[in-house]
């Protein structure tokens, strides 16, 4: 379990969304006088970081591993379009929101190694299928 590359993509992604928590990003979305922006963004990366987490334990399923990731990765897509709506509400990209721009290069991290980790299990779905045919 430990020894996938992929459990540690989606432990990585797991602990960089726990980390967005506590930037600048998050708190002006708090703030924002619209609530439901700021609990949607808060609520969606909860859930990818529980997701996260549930797919580790899923090594010996790699099928259900794998839609578990996907549905992870559809809602970090959530997440990042929840970002660039708070960023350009907030008066758009500038030196200003300097720390924010970096929030939201967290969460495209976050959708990277959660791409990885779905490749990873693509891989070794294949590599057993393959030995299954050898045999």
């Amino acid at each position: 379990m430990i020894q996938r590359p992929q459990t540690l993509y989606l432990l990585g992604a797991a602990l960089i969304n726990f980390a967005v928590f506590f930037t600048p990003l998050y708190s002006r979305s708090m703030a924002d006088p619209v609530q439901w922006i700021g609990w949607s963004f808060a609520s969606s990366l909860t859930l990818v970081m529980i997701i996260s987490i549930f797919a580790i334990y899923l090594y010996k399923n790699r099928q259900k591993q794998l839609s578990v990731v996907k549905l992870a990765t559809y809602i970090q897509i959530i997440a990042l379009a929840t970002v660039g709506g708070i960023i350009f509400s907030l008066g758009g990209f500038g030196a200003y929101l300097l720390w924010e721009a970096i929030g939201a290069m967290l969460l495209f991290i976050v959708l990277m190694l959660l791409w990885l980790s779905g490749r990873g299990i693509k891989k070794d779905e294949e590599l057993v299928k393959s030995m299954d045919r050898i045999r």
